[in-house]
């Protein structure tokens, strides 16, 4: 069975070549004679390596994918024991079986005396990750994932079932956020201290399971023999084209380049709405004391709207997006119990991947549905590649995908905003968001490597040295008189910080890749799309470095390579 739309073709799922067509994960059991059958294969040539090497991306797609859905069905619903029950299951039983046989599978490769005869260009990529796994592989630490893995799901419990009550109807906090840009002051302020209290109200129990995942996590280092756990996931997440330090002086970069610019973006905000003081709830309203932007009013229209925003671009684009409509792909829409955030997850086996998101009814959400659907897009032009390891790139090519679609986008949003004034207000407020990135990414990324650099620190200790970081990069106008007691828990709203450490960094470089992409598409639309698809299109074949020069973009986060894009960006707003 397929599905077929404008011009393009999916099938449901490629047929498998060596599982079992009926196969399933249902256990351990079941799954362990293929892992056997790998383990202990005879391999006697170089097509022979290859056809291994395939039999076991095919088994790893599968399992990808099945933990896929079990996350995707927990996170639609984290109040559903049944659902949860099934992620659990496969993250307590499953995973801690497959992973000493993955060492051994790695091994067996990197050991066969026909590696050498296999096509270095070709595979060297995904050759030096299993090099780089098998160095920090211990046994030692399976338990521990799998107790790790426990625990940040319980992050996601805690959030989701926080709701707040704002004249008399109960809403999530992301409903409830939407009404900090309402023009009313009394309402802004609030909606924005009901959200603080509520998460305050949790803010020992979110430090106390922090606390909890520090330990844990220190002890996998100590176990692989690192200094730290932010050495071991330079490691863990193949960080091959650049150090902490690079983060340090990137961090440096941004305080001295984009910090000035947004700090002078308040004196006008607050110019604006003719404030004494600017207080955290003033940030979010359109100056212009317009209403809020309302592009759209459910999310089966912001699809709607979506999908047409990508045939605009590119029939492809479009193709993707109406694939996944048609497969129910989506969930989009906030409701209570629905975990927090938004992601693109890849569906492996199929390659259709699956987006979800808290959508209201704001111009935030349609920013967060263009950013999955570049991830989504992203996922289709990967899911012919050979091997599962080429369909999933680091971070700061995943990101290229989504933030550059951001951008690219804008040109058409005419679809969300028929009023010129609005679209103007619209894109406005967009490039404004996008600088605002690069500080609250290094205030989270620099926050990271303090933690895992002093594993023994109180939780005192930590809530006074997030406090010093906000305060070095986030907008110094703020007045937080007789609201202090809130700052030092602001971090316990970032899910990364709990659920993937160390993934943060990348959305400040990958933005500096996406302006830089935007550049090249107002220039030359066909040309600057075709370089975004083309990058898009290696996966993880080549090296960071190597994607963003298929995309005519530099891989560069020096002080002067951030102020000329900056310039571009504000160049643009001026225009608005």
């Amino acid at each position: 069975m397929t599905v077929q739309t404008t011009n393009l073709t999916i099938p449901e799922r490629k047929p498998r070549l060596y599982l079992a067509d009926d196969f399933k994960v249902d256990s351990w059991e079941t799954l362990k004679p293929y892992f056997e059958e790998l383990k202990t294969r005879d391999i006697a040539s170089v097509p022979d390596l290859e056809k291994w090497m395939q039999d076991r991306s095919e088994l790893e797609s599968v399992l990808s994918e099945d933990l896929g859905w079990r996350y995707i069905r927990m996170t639609c619903d984290t109040q559903n024991e049944e659902t949860t029950q099934a992620f659990q299951y496969f993250v307590s039983e499953i995973e801690p079986q497959i992973a000493p046989y993955d060492h051994e599978l790695n091994l067996k490769l990197m050991h066969s005396p026909y590696m050498s005869g296999l096509d270095q260009d070709k595979y060297r990529i995904y050759l030096r990750g299993v090099e780089r796994a098998l160095e920090i592989f211990r046994e030692d630490n399976i338990p521990i994932q799998t107790e790790i893995s426990t625990k940040q799901q319980q992050y996601a419990a805690i959030s989701g079932a926080m709701t707040v009550t704002l004249d008399g109807e109960e809403m999530t906090l992301q409903r409830a956020a939407d009404r900090l840009k309402r023009t009313d002051r009394t309402v802004r302020e609030e909606a924005w201290r009901s959200v603080q209290d509520r998460r305050y109200q949790d803010r020992e129990k979110l430090d106390s399971l922090f606390d909890e995942l520090l330990q844990l996590r220190n002890q996998i280092a100590t176990n692989a023999d690192f200094d730290n756990f932010r050495d071991y996931m330079f490691a863990a997440l193949g960080r091959f084209d650049y150090t902490p330090q690079d983060c340090f002086d990137f961090h440096q970069s941004i305080e001295e380049t984009i910090v000035p610019l947004l700090t002078n973006l308040d004196v006008e905000r607050k110019e604006k709405l003719g404030l004494d003081n600017l207080r955290p709830w003033d940030l979010d309203v359109d100056p212009s004391g317009d209403k809020p932007l309302e592009p759209f009013k459910t999310g089966e229209e912001l699809l709607e709207k979506t999908v047409q925003v990508f045939y605009a671009l590119d029939t492809y684009l479009g193709d993707c997006l109406a694939t996944m409509r048609e497969m129910g792909h989506l969930d989009l829409e906030s409701r209570k119990g629905k975990a927090p955030g938004g992601y693109n997850y890849p569906l492996d086996e199929i390659g259709v991947p699956f987006i979800f998101m808290n959508a209201t009814s704001s111009l935030r959400d349609v920013i967060t549905m263009l950013h999955e659907g570049g991830h989504a897009v992203h996922s289709f032009l990967t899911r012919e590649m050979s091997l599962n390891a080429a369909k999933h790139p680091p971070s700061e090519v995943a990101e290229l995908a989504s933030m550059s679609m951001e951008l690219i986008s804008m040109d058409h949003w005419d679809t969300f905003f028929e009023d010129e004034d609005e679209l103007r207000r619209a894109k406005r407020t967009h490039l404004e968001s996008v600088l605002e990135t690069f500080p609250w990414v290094a205030t989270v990324d620099k926050f990271q490597h303090w933690i895992y650099e002093h594993p023994n620190q109180t939780t005192e200790e930590r809530h006074q040295e997030w406090v010093r970081i906000f305060n070095t990069f986030n907008h110094k106008l703020v007045n937080w008189d007789g609201l202090e007691q809130y700052k030092p828990f602001v971090w316990q709203k970032q899910l990364h910080l709990y659920e993937v450490p160390f993934y943060y960094i990348e959305y400040a470089m990958a933005q500096l890749g996406a302006i830089a992409v935007w550049k090249n598409y107002k220039e030359n639309p066909a040309e600057g799309l075709a370089a975004y698809k083309r990058a898009l299109s290696l996966g993880y074949t080549v090296s960071i470095g190597e994607v963003y020069e298929a995309a005519g973009i530099k891989f560069d986060f020096s002080t002067a390579y951030i102020s000329s894009l900056v310039d571009f960006v504000q160049a643009e707003m001026e225009k608005l």
